[in-house]
């Protein structure tokens, strides 16, 4: 017998990527960083853990004044949260509506659906190209809330910050949120618009570049208005939404943002060489500029290359959506990782680069 509430009858949730403990593999499913945290993230984090008997800061102070100094703008243009995904939660409640629907791609970030169908919002998708590009003009005067990953997942394809700025004036009523989750990597990040469009949000994640993947921390760049619009929702269901250890972890972070950029270097160049070697092997690479590589083979099925893999104790994340279901999303993981990852497709596919 279930007792959830009929109004979730609809519900798909989320299907987080494989986290097993059978056995000990190289995990190349979650986009995870293979590069620990910082030092300083470390010691502020153990530090903070002193004094866990008491409440968060709800305001998240200090960690916003040092994200304001990274980033150019003022404290009162950031939003802390639980991960990026806590973020994006409360724009699709706060900005989303029966009259407002939430506007997105066909194959583009898991969660969209997932929040819009929690937030009993309505939502209209929009393909892909059959390269997996986005149109811009697809969403101009899209006549709702524009949610763009931007470079997209599982993708990693990317827009231009100009072909974005263009879809932003063609809103002009409307929000625009661009998730840059992997926007480190390779693309060009939108958060210098904030200051010129009231109607942008921009959300980035700790999770990725910055290796504090488990300590679940996300912010939101916005207009001033648009961040108390996003309070209100945080103030309403979770104002301690960002625990003591984590706030400290993230101003670590950012104190070290020289290891940051060296690792996202080592990603970038790990990402081009083995793009190279998996072409050798004969497959299609889309042009990433995210910390993992999406492909799909020249004559082997997409799940089958993922089974064996498994049964090879490597991890890469297979999507059974029909348009993706030739493709796997891997992971760019360190340099010895992604070795053992070719070396396994080269015993899978039968020949040697």
């Amino acid at each position: 017998m279930s007792f959830i509430s009929g109004k979730y009858n609809r519900l798909t949730p989320y299907t987080p990527g494989e986290q097993p403990k059978d056995r000990k593999y190289i995990k190349l499913n979650t986009n995870e960083s293979p590069y620990p945290p910082s030092k300083n993230a470390i010691k502020n984090a153990c530090e903070a853990a002193k004094d866990v008997m008491l409440y968060s800061d709800p305001q998240c102070f200090k960690l916003r004044q040092a994200l304001a100094d990274r980033y150019g703008v003022d404290k009162d243009c950031i939003i802390c949260g639980n991960g990026s995904d806590d973020i994006l939660n409360f724009a699709f409640s706060a900005f989303c509506d029966d009259k407002t629907p939430a506007v997105f791609a066909d194959i583009t970030y898991g969660f969209y659906p997932v929040f819009a169908e929690y937030n009993r919002v309505p939502y209209r998708i929009i393909p892909l190209n059959d390269d997996f590009t986005v149109t811009p003009s697809d969403y101009y005067n899209a006549k709702g809330t524009v949610f763009i990953a931007n470079p997209n997942a599982p993708t990693g394809i990317a827009l231009r910050r100009a072909q974005i700025e263009e879809i932003i004036k063609r809103n002009p009523d409307n929000v625009v949120v661009t998730d840059e989750a992997y926007v480190d990597f390779g693309a060009e990040s939108c958060v210098p618009l904030t200051k010129k469009y009231k109607n942008l949000l921009i959300t980035q994640t700790f999770s990725k570049s910055r290796s504090l993947a488990g300590a679940r921390l996300g912010f939101g760049i916005a207009d001033p208005a648009l961040i108390n619009d996003l309070n209100t929702v945080r103030y309403s269901t979770n104002p301690y939404n960002v625990n003591s250890m984590t706030l400290a972890a993230g101003i670590g972070s950012l104190e070290d943002q020289k290891y940051t950029d060296e690792n996202c270097e080592k990603i970038i160049k790990t990402r081009q060489i083995t793009a190279g070697s998996l072409k050798k092997l004969g497959f299609y690479v889309t042009d990433s500029c995210a910390n993992f590589l999406f492909a799909k083979h020249e004559s082997l099925d997409g799940e089958y290359i993922y089974e064996q893999l498994r049964e090879r104790g490597v991890l890469v994340r297979h999507f059974s959506a029909p348009r993706i279901k030739d493709y796997n999303r891997i992971t760019v993981g360190s340099k010895e990782q992604m070795e053992a990852l070719i070396s396994a497709l080269e015993e899978i596919i039968g020949r040697r680069i």
